[in-house]
């Protein structure tokens, strides 16, 4: 971790302890709604908010870094999408990088993995007949694309649900020599997909497997502190170290279902949020892991 920054998150945690000054440190930024995929796991495609112009987008930036934000995410629908006349998401991501310790991507894979954004996550949500079952007929080009992309930092995130559940071992073998880490998460049921909710056994089995392969060598990039602490959510939520933004440019700050969808704490399965909380926390496995994933 560059010193910078170790100063910084040190700064940042102490004020909030000692002074009550409760300052977000990541934002989930929703560039576009509109998508190039009709995924049955996702709500947001099917919304209709408007974007913002790239004068729009710097505002938000700007007011997000002052707000005490460090760690910017760029995700949509499909953030490659997002135009405001000549200006793109390359233009985007200069704006971030100028102001934050890390800017990510976060993409379904379908457009060419090329990008100025310090880490890129793509989507898989599992082989080939699962992950097309959610998603179409898209593993093949998605994994061509991850194969043929030059990114040094390309992480494949897995979110897991009912369907992938079974075959999440195989997935995380079958990435490991094609991207640089992978990372978790756990479905969220949305209304009318409750169906692909991963019930509490399932979910700690899984978990279980997956720390196994973390210590056998395979790119696992969450900690094990925060697998094991997703078992049963035995950990403690700091909602305000989070931030989103829609594409209307409206920020919330706390929990990623703000006003999104009903919250229950009982069924999240956001591992970012689990493992920056530990951080907070002192875990210094999620400390070491977020320093690791964000390039530190």
């Amino acid at each position: 971790m560059r010193l910078t920054h170790y100063l910084y998150f040190l700064r940042h945690n102490l004020e909030s302890r000692l002074l009550g000054r409760k300052r977000p440190l990541l934002t989930g930024f929703k560039l576009t709604d509109r998508c190039n995929l009709r995924c049955r796991a996702c709500p947001f495609w099917q919304r209709e908010a408007d974007d913002m112009s790239f004068a729009q987008v710097k505002d938000v930036l700007l007011r997000l870094y002052r707000s005490g934000v460090r760690l910017m995410i760029l995700e949509g629908g499909e953030p490659f999408l997002w135009r405001d006349g000549a200006y793109g998401l390359e233009d985007v991501v200069a704006a971030s990088k100028r102001l934050f310790f890390c800017t990510g991507v976060v993409t379904n894979g379908l457009m060419p993995i090329e990008t100025q954004a310090d880490a890129v996550w793509v989507s898989v949500d599992g082989l080939r007949e699962t992950h097309d079952y959610n998603r179409g007929p898209t593993f093949d080009k998605v994994i061509a694309n991850i194969q043929s992309s030059r990114h040094p930092r390309l992480f494949a995130n897995v979110t897991i649900n009912s369907k992938n559940r079974p075959e999440v071992p195989e997935l995380v073998r079958f990435l490991a020599d094609k991207v640089k880490g992978i990372t978790i998460q756990f479905y969220y049921p949305y209304p009318g997909t409750e169906d692909l909710a991963v019930a509490p056994a399932d979910r700690r089995q899984v978990l279980d497997e997956l720390i196994a392969l973390k210590r056998a060598g395979y790119p696992v990039s969450d900690s094990p502190s925060t697998l094991k602490a997703l078992r049963d959510n035995t950990w403690r939520c700091f909602p305000w170290l989070i931030s989103s933004v829609e594409p209307d440019g409206q920020i919330t700050f706390g929990c990623y279902l703000l006003n999104r969808a009903e919250v229950n704490c009982k069924q999240c399965g956001f591992a970012a949020h689990t493992e920056i909380s530990m951080a907070y926390n002192w875990n210094l496995a999620a400390i070491y892991a977020g320093a690791k994933i964000f390039g530190f």
